[in-house]
């Protein structure tokens, strides 16, 4: 079931007429599930791209392989290529693109520990970054990350007339 923060972002999407499409890498998936549970709101969600492995990244959203050496596949940096190349592929008035570390096993470090989540999104052409960290098991850290981005997302719109 999703959170009452995705449930009024998807809300006011529709309300505003807009639509969305995601760009997921830690996340798997879970960000499109949530936001196509929301009742009625399916004319909100355009499309979602699970890019979890590097692969997909490079060979259908077009990130350089130099650029996912440098800065890793959980970056900041990363993340705000994958929007924009999502916003390319899938036209959407908002696109949210989500990596980052829900488990042992990527690029963590002491500076960037298991928990930590990019998300990178562009509403219109105006472009939004967020970092955080939570804590938990995997699944939370990514609940955490999708009621945040609902969250941020919703405070976005409800800007827009």
């Amino acid at each position: 079931m999703p959170s009452r923060s995705v449930i009024a972002c998807a809300h006011n999407l529709l309300a505003k007429n807009l639509t969305i499409a995601f760009a997921e890498s830690a996340s798997t998936g879970k960000l499109v599930y949530d936001f196509t549970s929301v009742p009625n709101c399916g004319t909100v969600v355009k499309g979602s791209i699970v890019c979890y492995d590097r692969s997909v990244k490079e060979q259908l959203l077009g990130i350089p392989g130099e650029i996912i050496d440098k800065y890793t596949a959980e970056s900041a940096e990363v993340t705000s290529l994958l929007a924009q190349a999502t916003k390319k592929l899938i036209p959407a008035d908002v696109v949210v693109a989500v990596t980052g570390l829900a488990s042992e096993g990527g690029s963590e470090s002491e500076e960037k520990p298991v928990g930590t989540m990019f998300v990178h999104g562009i509403i219109k052409d105006e472009e939004w970054k967020a970092q955080f960290l939570f804590d938990g098991t995997p699944d939370e850290i990514v609940a955490q990350t999708i009621d945040a981005i609902a969250t941020v997302l919703l405070e976005k719109i409800s800007n827009i007339p």
